[in-house]
Formats: structure tokens, C-alpha cells, sequence
């Protein structure tokens, strides 16, 4: 039985450490939690994003208290009620919109660094999946806020999005129906999502979170050279007073200091896009009231969806929903068909550098496409960019079979 200290005080260190086991808990995730020392400020990445989704989260807390989840409400309560009315609603508005802009820029960055310095390789394939996990809540997320403002783009983005489901050629119209609650985005659609946004799914991520932290404490955090060591030897030669010998650092202070240090000049970058570049943000067609009878001559997702709706859009129906299918799960399965020995940074891994490489810059051009109508050259330049996207992914177990390690 646990002994407790009857003249400990209330509240004390003593009297929680006793129940909460404090100090143990401090040890194990942050004094005592090492960071390897051969690292850059893209290891900062993964506090940046917990960062910007708390800012996430403190901003939608009072953008909540003035919205309206209703059809005939929802637009003004937006657009003229938070940014008119409410006292420096605009400023929420905008932190909001920024923050969920930008936070996918962060996540893409935290996702090829991964891939770049092979850190979902050997014991490191939960960390990768949780990530990945991740960005698919954030992206639900991202897409359930987007139907909120209830203007043009999100009404019909709703539309197309949902139809999706539908499965092209399997004609599963009764699943559309039952996402939507009626034949068309309305009311039912709007509370549906208005509950993923604000509740289930920002629960989901918090949760996720936890984990994704959780499967980086045994494997460790990986480094540039990918080299592996004995983590508790060199905390060892650390507490010895062997500081410059050690190739750990503690979490807390030395990392977390790193972090601060990081995120502040992030935070300079992210306050200066929301007073002065907050539009990127927010699509024009947006601020036109939501109009079922008034389709907008060009429809598409904001711009961190637009690679994988351009793999949809160039084949037909049933082929371009079987493609979209495939690049919304092929991340998932990196850590299986890179069957490469060597965990090391990508430029030292032959054919593995160029493959990195092409696929960094055809994602880019796929988002760069979608946000293009699909005529002309633009169509074929579309069709051959996820053409690419695909080549790549069957030729990554083939190209990294054959590398030599290291």
C-alpha cells in the first residue's frame, strides 16, 4: 500500500507528488527525456504545430460564442457580427483563419522532413503513423470549419466533397443522403458538421496527440545522420557532467528552450500575416452568401487539399475516385515499402534523393493545378502530374530494395 505523509500540507509538493506521483512524471517526460544533440530547427516543427493548435483552440472558443449554426444565421453571424460588431471579433477571425491556413504548411513541412531524414524507419513506425493519423484529423477538421461560414465556396465544396461518397460508378447516393441528413447541404448538414468542428473531432486530435508524443519516448527522436546510439549511456556521460561528450541534451530546459526560441520567431511571422495578409486565408468567393440555385464557375478546396483533388479530377469518375482513394492512404504505408536498411538523410541515399525530391516538386505543381480550371494545357499538365504521383509510389519498393547500405 502507498505510505502518505499525514503532516504533509495540503496541496503542497509533497502532498501531490505522494498522490500524482510528480517527479516521476517530470523525470520521465522532460528532464529526463533526451533529445539527440545533432538536430536543426525543423525538429522544432512538431511543438510548433501543438502551438498553433492551441492558438487554434483558444481562437475558437470565442468565435463559438458568437456563431450561429444556422442556415438563414450562420452568414452574418460571420461576416457581420463577428467582424463588426463583436469587439476585436475580427481579430479572432482572422488568428482563426490564419492559424488554419498555416498550420497545414507546418504539417507538410514536419511530414517531408520525416520522409527526408527517414525518421519513420526502424522502430520509428508509429510515430509516422500517428503523425499521419494526425493529418487526417486535422484535415477533417480543416474541411467540417470550412462549411461553417455557410458562403458560396463552402456550400458547394460541401456539395462536391460529399458526392464523393457516392463511389462514382456504385451510385451509394443513400450514403450521401445519410452524411448530409437530406438531398442536398441544408440544415441537418450544417449542425453535422458545426459538432465534428467544435467537438468530436478536436477530442479525436487531442487524443492523438497524446499518442503520437507517447510512441516517440522509446524509440527516441531521430537525428541528421540517422545514427543510431545508446540513448541511456549517453544520459549517463549528460548527469556525469560530460555535456560536450554526451550526444543527448534533457528535453527540459536545453530542447524546450531551442523550441521557445522557434516558435517565437514563428509567432512573429504567423501575427504579421494576420494583421497584414489575413486574405490569403479566406477565399473571395466565401464572402457571398451560400446560394444552392447559383453554381460558382470554378469549385475547389482550400489550398492545402488542391494536390490530392487535382489527382481526382483529370481521370474519369470511378478511375479518378480509385486514385483519390489511394493518395488520401498512401503515406500510411511509406514505412512498409521503403525497404531500404539505411536510415539516413535522403542526400546520402541514392536513388531515394531524386525520388524525395520528385515527389516534393509534383505535389507542388498538383496544388498549383488544382486551383487552375482544368482546360487546355492545364489539364494535361494536371493529368500528367498525378500520373507522376502514382509512378513514384509503385517504384518506391522497387528503387529501395536495391540500395546499399550504408
Amino acid at each position: 500500500m502507498a505510505h502518505f505523509d499525514e503532516n504533509a500540507k495540503p496541496f503542497s509538493h509533497k502532498w501531490m507528488n505522494e498522490r500524482l506521483a510528480v517527479d516521476t512524471l517530470k523525470r520521465v517526460l522532460s528532464t529526463e527525456y533526451w533529445i539527440p544533440k545533432n538536430i536543426n530547427f525543423l525538429w522544432a516543427m512538431g511543438m510548433v504545430l501543438a502551438a498553433t493548435f492551441g492558438v487554434l483552440l483558444i481562437s475558437g472558443i470565442f468565435l463559438l460564442m458568437y456563431y450561429q449554426p444556422n442556415v438563414n444565421l450562420a452568414f452574418d453571424s460571420v461576416n457581420y457580427t463577428i467582424m463588426s460588431e463583436v469587439g476585436y471579433g475580427w481579430l479572432w477571425r482572422h488568428i482563426h483563419g490564419v492559424g488554419a491556413s498555416i498550420v497545414f504548411l507546418i504539417i507538410y513541412i514536419h511530414m517531408f522532413t520525416g520522409i527526408y531524414y527517414g525518421s519513420y524507419k526502424r522502430g520509428r513506425e508509429l510515430i509516422w503513423l500517428s503523425g499521419m493519423l494526425l493529418f487526417v484529423l486535422f484535415s477533417a477538421e480543416a474541411f467540417s470549419g470550412y462549411m461553417l461560414p455557410w458562403g458560396q465556396m463552402s456550400y458547394w465544396a460541401g456539395m462536391v466533397i460529399t458526392n464523393l461518397f457516392s463511389g462514382g460508378g456504385l451510385h451509394a447516393d443513400f450514403l450521401v443522403e445519410w452524411i448530409r441528413g437530406d438531398y442536398v447541404p441544408g440544415q441537418a448538414f450544417l449542425n453535422r458538421f458545426f459538432m465534428l468542428h467544435v467537438l468530436l473531432v478536436p477530442l479525436a486530435i487531442i487524443g492523438v496527440i497524446v499518442l503520437h508524443f507517447g510512441t516517440l519516448r522509446i524509440p527516441h527522436v531521430n537525428n541528421q545522420d540517422g545514427e543510431e546510439f545508446d540513448f541511456e549511456e549517453a544520459a549517463e556521460q549528460y548527469k556525469a557532467g560530460n555535456v560536450k561528450e554526451s550526444k543527448v541534451i534533457p528535453f527540459n530546459p536545453v530542447f524546450l528552450s531551442k523550441d521557445v526560441f522557434v516558435m517565437g520567431i514563428y509567432f512573429i511571422l504567423f501575427f504579421y500575416l494576420v494583421f497584414y495578409h489575413f486574405e490569403f486565408a479566406m477565399d473571395p468567393v466565401n464572402f457571398d452568401p451560400a446560394d444552392p440555385l447559383k453554381t460558382p464557375a470554378h469549385i475547389y478546396p482550400e489550398w492545402y487539399f488542391l494536390w490530392s483533388y487535382e489527382i481526382l479530377r483529370p481521370f474519369s469518375t470511378n478511375v479518378g475516385l480509385i486514385a483519390f482513394a489511394i493518395a488520401q492512404v498512401i503515406f500510411f504505408t511509406l514505412p512498409f515499402l521503403d525497404r531500404s536498411p539505411n536510415v539516413a538523410p535522403a542526400s546520402r541515399r541514392g536513388l531515394f534523393k531524386y525520388w524525395f525530391w520528385a515527389l516534393l516538386i509534383d505535389m507542388i505543381v498538383l496544388t498549383f493545378m488544382g486551383k487552375l480550371p482544368p482546360e487546355g494545357a492545364w489539364s494535361t499538365i494536371g493529368l500528367i502530374a498525378a500520373l507522376t504521383f502514382m509512378a513514384l509510389w509503385i517504384a518506391l519498393p522497387i528503387i529501395t530494395a536495391k540500395e546499399k547500405k550504408l
